[in-house]
């Protein structure tokens, strides 16, 4: 890795919820326009990482993105949490959600101007969202809204993405719309983390990996980190894993 390209560093990064360590003493580093992978069996922190790195939780350590501390890069940065924590009964049109990824760049005191409702539309259409513009965020199937959470993350125009379990709970046709659109992404330099649970697709999905249970268990090339020996660490015999790199089968349980 030349020590010109920037990275997306994490050193020594713990967190902890009162008395209970979710994280703890987690380093690694990856060039930026990579697509990462975040792997790890339930409760193991993975989504308490990348909330950490975006400054919504407390954590101790040091943390910078494309060789900027968090603060500098905000506005780069775009978050799409896991649907679950979103309240859909919100009457609010698709066209308005998406729209909200440029609020960053409107003052409050003015409306969104013509080239934020054009960046929004771009977006929609990215996702294969167009027709839906109009429809409430309730209306739509899991997927459906998954690609227009994904649409306004896009329309923020960020460097850097988080997305936590983006593929859980929806149709095969908006997982490969997804997919495909994060290949394009990182062919445009951007940075993707994605929080994922389906083993079966680590190696399809992903160049790079980062795989925890608490504590770091590997980072690397998926080839790296994507081993029978490392998922059992880092899964505490909740996996079965057959064959090796080149043939493996990953059974949970």
């Amino acid at each position: 890795m030349s020590a010109n390209q920037p990275e997306i560093r994490v050193e020594r990064l713990t967190v902890n919820y009162g008395g209970h360590q979710a994280l703890k003493n987690i380093s690694f580093s990856f060039q930026c326009g990579q697509l990462v992978g975040i792997i790890g069996p339930n409760g193991a922190g993975k989504s308490t990482l990348i909330k950490a790195i975006l400054g919504l939780e407390k954590y101790i350590g040091s943390i910078e993105i494309c060789g900027k501390p968090i603060k500098e890069m905000r506005k780069k940065i775009s978050y799409v949490p896991q649907r679950s924590s979103i309240d859909f009964d919100f009457p609010v049109l698709v066209e308005d959600v998406v729209l909200m990824g440029r609020y960053a760049f409107i003052p409050w005191y003015k409306k969104a101007r013509i080239k934020d409702k054009e960046i929004a539309r771009d977006a929609l259409e990215k996702v294969g969202m167009t027709h839906f513009a109009k429809r409430q965020i309730g209306q739509l199937s899991g997927g459906q809204q998954q690609r227009v959470f994904i649409a306004r993350a896009l329309a923020q125009q960020a460097d850097v993405f988080f997305l936590d379990e983006p593929f859980v709970g929806i149709d095969a046709t908006s997982e490969e719309i997804i997919v495909s659109l994060l290949r394009s992404l990182q062919r445009e330099g951007k940075t993707i983390f994605v929080v994922h649970h389906d083993l079966s697709k680590v190696e399809k999905y992903f160049d790079q990996l980062i795989l925890l249970n608490q504590e770091l268990v590997g980072a690397g090339n998926v080839s790296e980190v994507y081993k029978p020996e490392l998922l059992s660490a880092a899964y505490k015999g909740s996996v079965t894993v057959f064959g090796n790199n080149d043939n493996m089968m990953v059974v949970s349980s």
